[in-house]
């Protein structure tokens, strides 16, 4: 991978903990994902008539990524319910990481060499020593847990679909724009029982806002990333969004920075380079 490859997933990483600890914080957690979803397709709008439409062999993978990322978007609201954003956030990046690895060798044929195993290896196990750290310190519930190695499973599933649907689309922005309609309109009948979209917006335009522009800043550079760079250390590199969560809660929640995530912000910057060099 390219410094600039590296540094563009690195940036999405950031953009995804800081919009993703914004709505798990907000008081309504599921109006506040909806508001986030219906603002970033609507400012996406004019950036797809500029991209114009994704080719024809991207819709598959469209249709596939929107079932798949309003199921975990399901599964993850659910678990931050009973699980916590500490606990959840980490486990549901390591699963992601460990379905993504295995499975990107099969369906996009990438290979992948000494230094970016060790490095996604490394990666899991710095986003496993912050799950246990979070676990640590809280009762999980059976229920929980479930919970979230759905949404675990399920962000690996959309991973692998936005990875192969970037490439048949011809433009990662003209892909990324049309996943924000699909996902805002499959998320709007998930939640139609809650009153017309514009009805969501109520009250949550403070956070609606800058996390549609966190969230579209950090999808389309991973589209741009996976369209360039193989799709298992890119997804590895990108799931340091959970050390970025830890960061957040440090400097800015004020919550402690125990050993073990110490350990955990230090295995995720050693395997920064490896994955660069694989």
């Amino acid at each position: 991978m390219d410094m600039i490859q590296v540094a563009a997933a690195l940036l999405s990483a950031m953009l995804h903990a800081g919009w993703n600890a914004a709505v798990k914080a907000s008081r309504d957690p599921a109006r506040a994902m909806t508001a986030q979803m219906v603002l970033s397709a609507a400012f996406t709008v004019p950036g797809l008539f500029w991209s114009g439409l994704p080719a024809s062999g991207a819709w598959i993978w469209i249709a596939a990524s929107t079932v798949m990322n309003i199921l975990t978007v399901s599964a993850l609201l659910r678990a931050y319910e009973l699980g916590g954003f500490g606990i959840v956030y980490p486990i549901v990046r390591a699963l992601a990481v460990l379905v993504v690895v295995p499975l990107a060798a099969g369906f996009a044929g990438d290979r992948l060499g000494p230094a970016a195993l060790a490095g996604i290896a490394v990666m899991t196990l710095s986003l496993a020593a912050l799950a246990y750290d979070a676990a640590r310190d809280r009762a999980v519930t059976g229920q929980a847990l479930a919970w979230t190695f759905a949404a675990g499973l399920g962000t690996g599933a959309y991973i692998l679909c936005d990875a192969q649907g970037v490439r048949a689309a011809g433009s990662p922005w003209a892909y990324g724009f049309t996943v924000a309609l699909t996902n805002a309109a499959a998320m709007c009948w998930r939640r139609r029982r809650s009153g017309a979209p514009w009805t969501q917006l109520g009250g949550q335009w403070s956070v609606g806002v800058p996390t549609a522009l966190a969230a579209m800043a950090s999808y389309l550079l991973i589209l741009w990333v996976w369209s360039h760079a193989p799709i298992a250390p890119a997804s590895a590199l990108r799931d340091t969004s959970a050390i970025f969560a830890i960061l957040i809660a440090v400097l800015w929640l004020k919550e402690p920075f125990t050993r073990t995530r110490m350990v955990a912000v230090l295995l995720a910057a050693s395997a920064v380079p490896l994955l660069r060099l694989g």
